[in-house]
């Protein structure tokens, strides 16, 4: 059987099949960071591919993620010939079933160690007593957090973290920076993604509330950090608090 030539146009999945499917990508976005050293050919931005590019490579297979990749673009794809998979994912249990899709998909017939480990790691995941709730800022010019219905609200769920705007009608709603101090969450998680927060650049915004600065990878990627994410968002919820 030939290998499927595969394109990724979500860094999460760009490193689950990298690193369970060797050799089947052909080219994957400028944000695709792991696995560190992927050498594939490059193809633009999440929000901005260049579909000529694509094209050009005839994959067998482009994958995408509903959040991620903008409608108009995967259609051009799909109008250009290609077969594009579109995950959704909006809480953990549906993560691994995308991955389990995306990567039977891509050619891999043996489920991956990794994703049994992150299962397993998600079990059980360590409950924070220390921190019950939180505001989760993704961008700031304007501030905008997580709000209801979110991969990332999921995982922080599963760690026993309510986000206060979880019930919020938007996704992820603009709030005055004056309403989210006046919240008083247990500690503020500030994501380097997809805005970069930095200890220079989001807690000063906050005085007086504890601030974790968190992994993006491990707080909305879904694949093979996953299995490390209860451990290393749970260090720093708990770190934040000290």
């Amino acid at each position: 059987m030939s290998r499927v030539r595969v394109v990724s146009l979500v860094p999460s999945l760009t490193e689950a099949v990298a690193v369970s499917a060797p050799g089947a990508l052909v080219a994957a976005t400028d944000w695709c960071t792991h696995p560190a050293g992927l050498d594939v050919a490059r193809v633009g931005g999440t929000k901005n591919p260049a579909v000529d590019r694509i094209t050009a490579l005839a994959p067998d297979l482009v994958i995408a993620n509903e959040e991620e990749n903008r409608p108009p673009d995967l259609d051009a794809l799909r109008a250009a010939g290609l077969d594009v998979l579109v995950t959704h994912v909006r809480t953990l249990p549906q993560a691994v079933g995308e991955l389990d899709r995306v990567l039977s998909a891509c050619g891999v017939r043996t489920r991956p160690r990794w994703l049994d480990e992150a299962e397993a790691a998600w079990e059980a995941p360590p409950a924070s007593e220390e921190v019950r709730t939180a505001v989760v800022p993704v961008w700031r010019r304007p501030w905008m957090v997580l709000g209801r219905d979110t991969f990332a609200g999921d995982l922080l769920a599963h760690l026993g973290v309510r986000t206060l705007y979880a019930d919020h009608s938007e996704r992820y709603p603009r709030v005055p920076l004056e309403e989210l101090r006046a919240a008083r969450p247990d500690v503020v998680v500030l994501p380097d993604e997809p805005y970069r927060f930095t200890a220079d650049d989001g807690p000063e915004a906050f005085p007086g509330l504890p601030c974790a600065l968190v992994s993006g990878r491990h707080l909305t990627w879904y694949g093979p950090s996953l299995a490390e994410a209860p451990q290393v968002l749970g260090r720093a919820l708990r770190a934040a608090r000290r």
